[in-house]
């Protein structure tokens, strides 16, 4: 019987000349339809699998993804390039270049929106979990990720209980 052989590593090298519009990625949340996202994950590029880092671009009049907020993995951004809205908590914070947010877990709700007339460039990055909760608290409903499957449910539908010590 043969084992599969590991996949080669990637380069520990990611250049900024290779990554251009033409390769950029696209992303919208399936919650909102104003979600429009695009950039390279150099995380992946350079084969890491514990931690993510992108640089995204979002357009003028576009979102980012959706109010949210984390159970397990931490998450940064640092602004580039434009300016931007981040929405956190109940407040609005007008964000440049130079500025970092971080949320720790359990994370604060936040949001990204881009309603200035050039795009909003930024680094993201964060842990990469086996498994991660969030809540989306405008649309009523919780993720959760298993690996690469995701499970949307209701929030108000779901059933929470404590297990009492020694039976775990």
């Amino acid at each position: 019987m043969s084992e599969k052989s590991p996949a080669a590593p990637k380069s520990p090298l990611s250049r900024a000349a290779d990554r251009t519009r033409a390769t950029e990625q696209s992303q919208q949340h399936p919650l909102n339809p104003n979600s429009e996202i695009h950039g390279h994950s150099l995380s992946d590029l350079v084969g890491l699998r514990r931690l993510g880092v992108h640089v995204l671009r979002i357009p003028p009049g576009k979102e980012s993804f959706v109010f949210h907020s984390h159970q397990l993995e931490e998450e940064w951004m640092y602004v580039l390039s434009g300016r931007g809205i981040a929405e956190v908590g109940d407040e609005q914070h007008e964000l440049g270049p130079g500025d970092f947010l971080g949320f720790a877990t359990p994370s604060v709700g936040h949001h990204l929106r881009n309603p200035f007339s050039e795009d909003l460039v930024y680094i993201s990055g964060g842990e990469r979990r086996e498994m991660e909760v969030a809540d989306f608290p405008r649309h009523n409903k919780r993720m959760i990720r298993v690996g690469r499957n995701v499970s949307l449910c209701p929030i108000d539908q779901l059933e929470t209980f404590t297990i009492p010590e020694g039976n775990d």
